[in-house]
């Protein structure tokens, strides 16, 4: 097969398990809606089309969200996407909705974030304690196209929620006045209903909190108001702004489950936004690698093409390789929300935190082989630039690195004692893309388990990896030095002080939350693998050339000093690079094609 042209199997058949009716299964009706999408949307490198990147960077240099970005999600009814079918939605898949909003992030963050993700993040909360009345209301809104925010932050407080001083008052006569502000809040402006994050008791402690669903329509217009908005370095499009309450009431309906039960609706929340959103991200490397793949076929240097430099083509290689294991992590954190829920708070803020890390720094390479031209903020490669401002936003806020290790920490030392090198590995539908889920069981979800089945998954690796090639020789040396630093990280696990079992731990223990948070990725990257090896519907994900290269650059990420790989892994991985550039293949698990 020649290097960059497409085989009749590029992208493997999908969908063809049938619901009992004979409708389309839950891959077939995946498939069909991220094909919906993308094909409403357009080639983004056509400047003809309205959603070019060129036409994006102009609404994005004008400080707004694209007006015919945000039409055609209202046509494609994208609001539906983010309500369980069970409410009359779309929803029934969390890695499918990752998929779909993949579709978004690959031409505008700003978009995705701003026209729905927000809303997703606010609805979880009453998906996850709201009773049926708060529900129904929810589903009408966003399936009719509209949208809810959701305002945990002050800035005061930063992520200390016990400490937020925004209030939910008992009010005499029933239901509650709402005082204070919250800042920081995208799209409260034209939001449709909030969730305010309130505090209903003036005692100390998580118990004094309680979750709001307020909606706009009613409310005293006399006694709240929007506060001026934010301007921002990234996602320059998104609504930023803020809200003030003076006494405004709202009924005793507004209360999203038990009162003083906000701090564990909003954590229980946290595990399902923390999973999807960066999952999505992966699309924005997507379209970042895709465009400097373009430059290095096109551009010569030194006699040679860009892409004929050693350097520059590792780069590449290793970028594409970095998007496989984000969205390996991204996979198994997103179907545990489904299949180990008790696990999913280690697993969720694990990949929240290492996924923007990893896609941030596979930026930070690809610019360099972009050289002077990463600096344009138009043209062909505006899109990079501005890809490059949005991208470190996932890391902000309440789902933030630090928010993340502090949920991480805490738990190490109860892993290290009950879990690591004791527990069941995870089921093998945890790393199967395409396989089915049962819907999400909110009510099983927990804020801590001492269990991690994730890592029980790399543990049984090692006596089960095949060594007959030098690729599979190469996977299962890596696989070796990973259950090391395991074992290190359990060590060091147990030793932790009292005090560094909270947030406010010293740096080391953040770094070992790091370090475990890397061994998750990298047994995440080996599940998939197996399996894609067990049901051969995939011959890439099934080849342990990538696998090697993603163990490989983990390995280094912890400060090993791996042996050199076989020259093949690269050569393989390479030849996928150009191929599914040449084919219009998506640089993730899933191969989607792509008009553009």
């Amino acid at each position: 097969m020649l290097i960059g042209t497409e085989p009749q199997d590029a992208h493997p058949a999908t969908g063809a398990v049938q619901d009992g009716d004979g409708s389309p299964g839950q891959e077939g009706r995946a498939v069909a809606r991220v094909a919906e999408l993308d094909r409403r949307l357009g080639d983004p490198t056509d400047e003809s089309n309205e959603l070019s990147y060129g036409r994006l960077v102009e609404a994005d240099e004008a400080g707004e969200l694209p007006e015919a970005g945000e039409r055609a999600l209202d046509e494609l009814g994208l609001g539906a996407d983010f309500v369980p079918r069970a409410e009359g939605g779309g929803l029934e898949r969390l890695d499918t909705l990752v998929r779909v909003m993949r579709q978004v992030f690959r031409r505008d963050v700003a978009l995705g974030l701003g026209y729905g993700v927000t809303s997703f993040m606010a609805a979880v909360n009453v998906w996850a304690a709201g009773d049926a009345a708060q529900r129904e209301r929810l589903a009408r809104i966003l399936t009719g196209g509209g949208k809810v925010s959701v305002a945990y932050h002050e800035l005061a407080h930063g992520n200390d929620f016990v400490r937020n001083e925004f209030e939910a008052r008992p009010a005499e006569g029933g239901g509650y006045l709402l005082n204070g502000a919250k800042q920081v809040i995208n799209n409260a402006d034209r939001a449709d209903a909030w969730v305010l994050f309130s505090r209903t008791s003036p005692a100390p402690g998580s118990r004094s909190h309680s979750v709001h669903f307020v909606e706009r329509e009613g409310l005293d217009t006399d006694t709240w108001r929007v506060l001026p908005r934010y301007d921002a370095v990234g996602v320059r499009g998104c609504h930023l702004s803020g809200l003030r309450f003076d006494n405004t009431p709202v009924p005793a309906s507004a209360l999203v489950g038990e009162a003083g039960k906000g701090v564990e609706t909003a954590l229980r929340a946290f595990q399902i936004t923390r999973a999807a959103l960066p999952g999505m991200a992966v699309g924005t490397v997507d379209t970042a690698l895709r465009t400097v793949v373009r430059f290095a076929l096109g551009r010569r240097l030194y006699r040679k093409s860009v892409m004929d430099i050693p350097h520059a083509r590792a780069t590449l290689s290793g970028a594409f390789t970095d998007l496989l294991t984000c969205d390996s992590l991204s996979l198994a954190a997103t179907r545990s929300v489904h299949l180990l829920p008790e696990q999913t708070s280690v697993l969720a803020a694990a990949t929240k935190y290492l996924v923007p890390k990893l896609l941030t720094d596979a930026m930070r390479e690809l610019s360099v082989v972009l050289g002077a031209r990463f600096y344009v903020r138009d043209g062909e490669y505006g899109i990079f630039q501005k890809h490059i401002r949005d991208l470190p936003v996932l890391s902000l806020g309440h789902a933030g690195s630090a928010a993340c290790q502090a949920t991480i920490i805490p738990q190490l030392s109860r892993l290290a004692r009950r879990s690591w090198f004791s527990d069941e590995p995870a089921p093998a539908e945890l790393f199967r893309p395409r396989a089915d889920l049962p819907d999400i069981p909110y009510d099983r979800l927990t804020l801590a388990s001492g269990r991690d089945g994730l890592s029980a998954t790399l543990v049984a690796a090692v006596d089960g990896l095949p060594g007959a090639t030098p690729e599979e020789r190469a996977v299962q040396g890596l696989a070796l030095q990973l259950v090391d630093e395991l074992r290190r990280i359990q060590e060091a696990s147990r030793a932790l002080a009292p005090e560094d079992r909270t947030a406010l731990a010293a740096p080391g223990t953040f770094a070992l939350a790091d370090r475990y948070a890397v061994l998750l990725a990298a047994a995440s990257a080996i599940g998939v693998r197996q399996q894609a090896a067990r049901d051969g519907g995939d011959a890439f994900l099934a080849d342990p050339a990538w696998l090697a290269a993603a163990l490989h650059r983990l390995a280094r990420r912890l400060g090993r000093r791996p042996a050199e790989l076989p020259a093949s892994v690269d050569a393989r991985v390479h030849e996928e690079v150009l191929r599914r550039f040449h084919a219009r293949g998506s640089y993730d698990l899933y191969d989607t094609p792509l008009t553009g």
